[in-house]
């Protein structure tokens, strides 16, 4: 079973990939080219893609007959992938569910305090030089204990982060999602994604990416959101309309953001990056070490699988 993995990755993954498959490890942590992918699926059994490496109809169309049987990507997002093209051409993806949803629930929440309480600007201050010391007035923020948190898609991650709300900090919980859910939390469902926007103090996006939810929190959306809303953004950067977004937070028309994806990632417009009202995170959702080595060890356990003629764990 000969394997190309398109990312160095944690020492313990890459050992596991060595010994149990003939491996090529690619050293460059950039997206592949259309000529990588094109060798990719031409020359290995199994390839593992992530975020970037844009696995299109036009690149499946320039093999027609590969090699490769399987994508197995690192990552629970596969929206770079056109999943349908693979299975036209006999190619399998799976995913890594499960491995990620409790650390990037993490990260929502990190950027919820951050941006609720002002804590990258305060910290912007300190380094610049800037305090003056403390005093009663000083960069009040918003407290976030007994608010109310909109989550724009309830799937796994959507729910860990409001359990987290809920149980952490005793949010009421309020959702969107294409269907009701049975929660071990109270939870309302609202009846449209506005409706939601305009009852939360923060808003929380966590759909799955693609062309179906491409600018789902557009304009109309963040002129429903009050004032004092704050929105936060760990699910892919193009659901949100990101010059919309910068001329809310610019007319100040929401108090602030927490964005950890970009929508023309890793470009972060300068604009953006001017906004003291915004926390801007370089996409660590997922990046401790357990984490990453659990989605890499999913991803082998897929190729296992597929060698050993048995049925895929995390088929998408």
């Amino acid at each position: 079973m000969r394997l190309l993995l398109s990312r160095p990755l944690p020492a313990a993954v890459e050992d596991r990939a060595r010994a149990e498959f003939d491996t090529e490890i690619r050293a460059l942590n950039t997206p592949m080219s259309a000529d990588e992918m094109r060798r990719a699926l031409a020359e290995f059994d199994a390839v593992m893609p992530t975020l970037g490496d844009a696995f299109s109809a036009e690149v499946f169309g320039h093999v027609p007959r590969p090699r490769c049987r399987l994508l197995a990507n690192f990552g629970v997002g596969y929206d770079h992938i056109d999943v349908d093209a693979a299975r036209s051409a006999g190619i399998a993806v799976t995913n890594t569910p499960g491995a990620v949803t409790d650390a990037t629930a993490d990260i929502a929440m990190m950027l919820m305090l951050m941006s609720a309480r002002r804590a990258g600007e305060g910290e912007r201050l300190v380094r610049a030089g800037g305090w003056a010391g403390w005093h009663p007035t000083q960069m009040l923020g918003m407290h976030l204990t007994d608010r109310t948190v909109g989550i724009v898609g309830m799937g796994r991650i959507g729910q860990a982060v409001a359990r987290r709300c809920h149980f952490g900090f005793a949010m009421e919980v309020r959702y969107v999602s294409r269907s009701a859910k049975t929660l071990d939390f109270p939870a309302n469902r609202e009846g449209s994604l506005t409706a939601l926007a305009a009852a939360v103090d923060v808003l929380v996006i966590a759909v799955p990416g693609g062309p179906e939810t491409r600018h789902l929190i557009d304009a109309g959306v963040l002129a429903a959101m009050q004032p004092g809303a704050h929105l936060v953004n760990v699910a892919r950067g193009d659901v949100v309309d990101e010059a919309a977004l910068i001329a809310a937070l610019e007319a100040g028309r929401i108090a602030g953001a927490g964005l950890d994806v970009y929508e023309h990632e890793p470009e972060v417009p300068a604009a953006l990056r001017a906004l003291e009202n915004v926390t801007l995170l370089p996409h660590l959702g997922t990046a401790a070490l357990d984490v990453r080595e659990g989605m890499g060890m999913m991803v082998l356990d897929n190729v296992a699988a597929l060698a050993a003629g048995q049925p895929l764990p995390n088929p998408v």
